[in-house]
């Protein structure tokens, strides 16, 4: 195909036009819209389905994970705080029944910043970490130690210790039932946006239910 670029002296100004030209017949990929342009045209996902379960006492641990006020409060995340009574209740349901019970905290807190609640009492264990709780700290040796082939996470962020301490359980070959109604963060989105990527993430997804409270046995 011939266009006036051929048939010109390459100056400056018709190199500029010849490359307006071309730029036009066959656009760069780089000009196509990217993940954030397409925003708004994203439809949500059908929610997941919720399922429920029934664990073994012996060799099922619940993950208590960063229920520490710096990061449970009304001011940053009033969805934790309304989340404390339904995990009260799966907390005392837990030590009925004997299940190991392992609190985390978010870097920087100390065990009396956990909501009192849900406060650890004696011989319950207690790390602090980043999002992944078992980066840096004791967390699966406490659970190898004790047999636990399942864990039952609750907490906050659901995109920070819930997402990233489930995977890593999972990715470690533990089941790991996530209490949707147990978990929370600033907004929907980001709660179901980690659910999403529990459900459906490659390798995560084939060790992972997701439930609520009541549906635990």
């Amino acid at each position: 195909m011939r266009t006036a670029c051929t048939c010109v002296v390459w100056s400056p100004l018709w190199l500029t036009l010849c490359l307006s030209v071309l730029l036009t017949m066959f656009p760069s990929p780089l000009t196509a819209q990217s993940i954030v342009d397409e925003w708004p045209s994203v439809k949500a996902p059908p929610a997941p389905e919720l399922k429920p379960v029934t664990v073994d006492p012996k060799v099922t641990a619940l993950l208590m994970l960063d229920f520490n006020k710096q990061t449970c409060n009304a001011e940053r995340r009033p969805r934790c705080v309304n989340s404390i009574p339904r995990v009260e209740k799966l907390l005392k349901f837990a030590r009925q029944k004997g299940l190991l019970i392992a609190h985390t905290l978010s870097a920087g807190a100390v065990p009396a910043d956990i909501a009192k609640e849900l406060a650890p009492v004696e011989g319950e264990p207690v790390v602090a970490s980043g999002p992944d709780k078992f980066l840096g700290t004791d967390l699966e040796k406490i659970l190898k130690e004790k047999g636990i082939k399942t864990v039952i996470a609750v907490g906050t962020a659901a995109h920070g210790a819930v997402l990233y301490t489930a995977s890593g359980a999972a990715l470690r070959g533990m089941q790991v039932i996530v209490a949707v109604d147990g978990i929370s963060a600033e907004g929907l989105f980001a709660e179901q946006s980690a659910l999403w990527i529990l459900a459906n993430a490659p390798r995560i997804s084939a060790n992972v239910t997701l439930t609520k409270i009541d549906l635990i046995r």
